[in-house]
């Protein structure tokens, strides 16, 4: 951070104001620039500032609900909640509060609630660290948490809450040798073969980035490939490829990939990653549902509502309101039927979704099997290291959600079915 640390506070509360206040997605902001005036140091300090009060953002309402008659304008309220969430964790008060008040006295339409942010901040600092853990565990908005309580039951909800709030370790797939990896690393190496990192810092500056040794993917995010098991020499088709963990993992094989979006900025990020591992796939951006073929391996990671990535990805349930779901849900169907008519007899097709919605995953899979007598499930591609039996569902598909290896730092909700045809 720099000296005072005012230029990442100020670019963390302006994060919190497009999520909270124009629902917008962390990922895009930053994509679109929103950070890059700062320094590399400012830059993350930002991001983990943002991430870190969001997730926190129920207790740290609670906190200031005791010491304000009505909640401020919101850029005034996220200054007073990232420094809450500051404080709480053992931050230095001289500092932290020193920049809130600074943030929202520079602003002209703010600059009178100086003296407000200070003397609030002054009794946070006071009580907030022996307080901030008897508040219970921030819950998911209604909008989210409702649909998951009907699927899953309050008890395992909760459990995910616990797993959201505790946040996300940085997992690493390797380009070679995982074991390698983890030795020079450090970390836990899954059972997966996943490279687990906690505080791992400034991802670029890992040792190993620029050399294209590995690339960051969610050990959840990684089970698709390995049920899809491509071999060496193989054909797969790729739908929805971006952002280009699993084309990796593909072309790592030694199978040929046709990796195919319909995002040509999201496509630039593939490349990328594929120029830095050394990896070779056709990258094609266009329309998954305009693909033609016939292909004896295909993955379908579908358009979905993400809800699988809360635990890396807090602004989420703030940025949207599940209004899209049913869009979402139609076009996953039409993504799977036009995949199945790709798919030549005795081929296999992986679908998957980041989400934890059974409408995105168990019930898409039980309607495409009522729509397609050609088409069953493959339960025995599901037993990859690492799965635990238990969480194949009933119609033979795959759930993950981030309350399993909770021991481990948790994983990403996913629904993975290898479908075959006759």
């Amino acid at each position: 951070m720099s000296q005072t640390g005012v230029q990442a506070r100020r670019s963390a509360v302006y994060l919190l104001d497009q999520v909270l206040g124009e629902g917008r997605l962390m990922s895009e902001l930053i994509g679109a620039g929103a950070l890059d005036k700062l320094q590399p140091a400012d830059r993350a300090t930002a991001q983990r500032l943002a991430t870190e009060t969001l997730r926190g953002i129920e207790r740290a309402d609670r906190l200031l609900q005791k010491h304000l008659q009505k909640y401020p304008p919101l850029t005034v309220h996220n200054a007073l909640r990232i420094a809450t969430v500051e404080l709480c964790q053992g931050g230095a008060a001289h500092g932290i509060v020193n920049s809130a008040v600074e943030i929202v006295g520079a602003n002209k339409r703010t600059a009178s609630m100086k003296g407000l942010v200070n003397a609030v901040l002054r009794k946070i600092a006071a009580t907030g660290v022996e307080l901030w853990p008897t508040l219970r565990t921030p819950r998911m908005p209604k909008w989210i948490r409702d649909p998951l309580v009907a699927a899953y039951g309050n008890d395992v909800v909760a459990k995910m809450e616990v797993a959201h709030f505790a946040g996300a370790p940085l997992d690493l797939m390797a380009k070679g040798d995982h074991g390698a990896l983890q030795r020079s690393l450090g970390g836990e190496l899954l059972e997966n073969n996943t490279v687990r990192l906690t505080d791992a810092g400034q991802v670029s500056m890992l040792p190993g980035f620029k050399r294209g040794s590995w690339w960051v993917q969610d050990a959840a995010a990684s089970i698709p490939v390995q049920v899809l098991d491509p071999k060496e020499g193989e054909s797969v088709l790729e739908l929805c490829a971006a952002p280009g963990g699993k084309t990796m993992q593909i072309a790592a094989t030694g199978a040929q990939v046709r990796a195919v979006d319909s995002s040509k900025n999201r496509m630039v990020r593939v490349r990328e990653n594929l120029k830095r591992t050394r990896f070779k796939a056709e990258l094609v951006v266009g329309d998954a549902l305009e693909e033609t073929g016939s292909w004896d391996v295909i993955l379908l990671d579908a358009p979905c509502s993400a809800t699988g990535t809360m635990r890396r990805h807090p602004d989420l349930p703030f940025a949207k309101d599940g209004s899209e779901f049913g869009e979402l849900i139609d076009l996953q169907s039409q993504m799977l039927d036009h995949a199945i008519g790709l798919l030549k007899p005795g081929g296999r097709l992986v679908f998957c979704t980041c989400s934890l919605l059974p409408d995105e995953g168990e019930c898409q899979v039980e309607d495409a099997l009522a729509r397609h007598s050609d088409i069953s499930t493959d339960v025995a591609a599901l037993k990859v290291p690492g799965v635990d039996p238990a969480w194949i569902t009933e119609e033979g598909g795959l759930r993950l959600r981030p309350d399993y290896w909770a021991d481990k730092g948790g994983m990403d909700g996913f629904y993975i079915a290898c479908l075959r045809k006759s």
